[in-house]
């Protein structure tokens, strides 16, 4: 996996060390997670609370979590009380229950940009809006934002999605980015992502 991320990185002359990669370990155990843990990794991301929960109190505190899947407004709190970052904030409504939680959470902007019905996230011309909801909130940052590709055969077809959310990025002022999965995740990194959200490419084929 590293090998692959220095390759992208050397592809678009990157050095690797400004990528983050999150090791998505849903429908893993938390065994499976502890043991990438004891290898150094740690960076973990997590995309339902039921299963999350179970982990976070399993897992060693210095665990860097961030939650990487929709979040309905019902759970939002609780996600903001247990993650350091969340990944798929598109309402104000997400921001204002996080929020509640009472601590500091890093958040992304989650961007629809090839505006699937199927999809969460903001459309393009609600992203101002959404920057300036997020600005009352004193215990919410803003980091950057986030989107997912469609599942096309060829991950290559994903760079012009991937580009967009880059240029919104720079408009917008914002640092990061968060985009690419395991099957495309190099095409993210050559077009500037900063965080990867990878998990069958490290853990295999769903265990749990």
């Amino acid at each position: 996996m590293l090998a692959r991320v220095d390759r992208a990185c050397s592809a678009c002359g990157r050095d690797p060390a400004s990528v983050t990669i999150i090791a998505v370990s849903k429908n893993h155990s938390a065994a499976d997670a502890k043991l990438l843990y004891d290898l150094g990794h740690r960076v973990f991301g997590e995309s339902r609370l039921q299963e999350a929960i179970p982990k976070l109190e399993l897992l060693p505190d210095d665990i860097d979590w961030h939650f990487i899947g929709k979040l309905q407004s019902n759970k939002a709190k609780k996600a903001g009380g247990l993650f350091r970052t969340i990944h798929s904030i598109e309402s104000e409504n997400l921001l204002r229950e996080v929020s509640k939680a009472g601590k500091s959470t890093d958040v992304f902007l989650q961007v629809n940009i090839g505006e699937e019905s199927q999809k969460s996230g903001l459309f393009e011309k609600d992203l101002d809006a959404a920057l300036v909801n997020a600005a009352q909130y004193e215990n919410i940052r803003v980091r950057g934002l986030m989107t997912i590709g469609p599942q096309f055969a060829n991950p290559d077809d994903n760079r012009p999605i991937f580009r967009r959310l880059a240029a919104l990025s720079e408009q917008h002022g914002l640092k990061d980015l968060s985009m690419g999965m395991s099957s495309d995740f190099e095409v993210a990194i050559q077009e500037g992502a900063t965080h990867v959200r990878i998990g069958s490419a490290i853990f295999g084929p769903r265990a749990i």
